[in-house]
């Protein structure tokens, strides 16, 4: 492989000294604030720095500095997660904090250009997890020790690679690969190029890693300090079919342009009709927990449509500050006003008697076609999807299969098809769906 594209992006993604410092000096700052509000409080066991940045993993734009504050074990969830926020406001008072939702809160706070995490875990021996940030901790001290200096730089190159190629981050918005899955994956294989070779010839359910038991995902990749962990649980599977094509892309014709995010060119213009698009505003809540929500709507939208005689071929979620929008690319919004139904073979005379009566009234014409299957011709209740979605939500919400927390939020909705959709990122999302992606499907 021709190595001069990756020895450009390294300099790219390896931070300047100068960034090192004014980083180092920030965390510096903001563990002194930590400590001295902890020390208030008999319960925290300590302060401990972590992530990508603890780690040297970390990409120059994008440095969030993630402290874990330490509880002991016999802390009630209750009090760890209260005082977990009232270390973190005070400690980070000047700096305007807020509070951000993973399994527990969490506060965060925007220092200079850097984002600045407080969060709470258990001060647990390895293995006895109580929370899930828990490994975090152990993930970083593993990786200390397992990583090397160029390997570092190696996972460095890796995500920039898996950001540019829109498959990066574990939130379920996302469902890509995250920070440690690829440190993960470098650990395994040593090098960027190796983890592009190994991705590009990998077998369905291949095991990256030692697993003690059997999983059911498209790739398993174990975490090295938790072997009843799969880190490939929390992937798509079309992200882990995108990865492997990139790969095999990359692979054939190494590039700079492989690190460089590419926006969606749509040659199927035409298609924008065949895009329904339904918008609402919801209440605040969690990005786990709305996200958890927008998606099995998506699915149970998306399954109504389709067994109301319309063909959903693609579907997706945009989110932004308290506004939704679900997409459905669909094979037309239109359909033939009559359709066919088939029936059972004519010999079997129960079966027919019952596809009779059933149908008999609703019947424009019946009869027996050249393969012996009794046939009826009758006329469809929704011919236009559009029609068809809008009758779903406001008659029917209740058998939708969108989840009953989200049922208040998308009673007020608007639904258009994607020519006159006029959001940046709705028409984004809607070129991506009738788009070709010319990176993951070169020749």
């Amino acid at each position: 492989m021709n190595e001069s594209p990756l020895r450009q992006v390294e300099k790219l993604v390896v931070p300047s000294e100068k960034l090192q410092k004014q980083k180092d000096e920030i965390v510096e700052k903001v563990v002194k604030l930590v400590q001295k509000e902890v020390a208030k409080y008999s319960r925290v066991s300590g302060v401990e720095i972590g992530g990508s940045f603890a780690k040297g993993t970390w990409l120059p734009e994008k440095a969030d500095v993630d402290v874990f504050i330490k509880f002991q074990p016999n802390t009630s969830e209750k009090e760890f997660g209260e005082l977990g926020k009232k270390i973190g406001f005070a400690a980070l008072h000047d700096y305007k904090p807020y509070v951000r939702y993973a399994e527990h809160p969490f506060v965060e706070a925007q220092i200079g250009n850097t984002k600045v995490n407080l969060v709470p875990c258990y001060d647990v021996r390895e293995g006895n997890w109580k929370s899930s940030a828990d490994r975090s901790p152990f993930h970083t001290r593993f990786m200390i020790k397992a990583l090397s200096a160029q390997m570092k730089n190696e996972v460095r190159i890796l995500k920039a690679f898996l950001k540019a190629n829109n498959i990066y981050g574990a939130e379920i918005a996302r469902q890509g690969f995250s920070g440690y899955v690829a440190e993960v994956l470098i650990m395994n294989f040593g090098s960027f190029e190796g983890v592009i070779r190994a991705v590009a010839e990998l077998k369905q359910g291949q095991v990256i890693g030692r697993a003690t038991k059997k999983f059911e995902t498209p790739v398993v990749i174990m975490d090295p300090i938790d072997a009843s962990r799969n880190l490939g649980a929390a992937i798509s599977t079309e992200n882990v079919g995108k990865f492997v094509l990139v790969a095999r892309a990359f692979l054939k014709r190494p590039s700079l342009s492989f690190f460089k995010k590419k926006k969606p060119h749509g040659k199927q213009k035409g298609m924008l009709k065949n895009v329904i698009v339904l918008t609402f505003r919801y209440r605040h809540r969690s990005p786990d927990i709305i996200w958890g929500q927008l998606k099995r709507a998506s699915a149970s939208l998306a399954m109504q449509i389709d067994h109301g005689g319309f063909s959903v071929l693609r579907r997706s979620v945009v989110e932004s500050e308290g506004s939704a929008a679900l997409l459905f690319l669909l094979h037309s919004t239109k359909l033939d006003q009559h359709h066919v139904r088939s029936g059972p073979d004519f010999f079997i005379a129960e079966h027919v008697d019952r596809f009779v009566s059933s149908n008999k009234k609703k019947s424009i014409a019946m009869w027996i076609n050249g393969e012996g299957k009794v046939h009826s011709l009758q006329k469809r209740p929704h011919t236009d999807a559009v029609l068809f979605l809008r009758y779903l939500i406001k008659r029917n919400l209740e058998k939708s299969g969108i989840p009953v927390g989200l049922r208040d939020d998308i009673k007020k909705f608007k639904l258009v098809t994607g020519e006159y959709v006029r959001g940046k990122s709705i028409k984004e999302a809607i070129l991506e769906l009738v788009s070709t992606d010319e990176t993951i499907f070169s020749t």
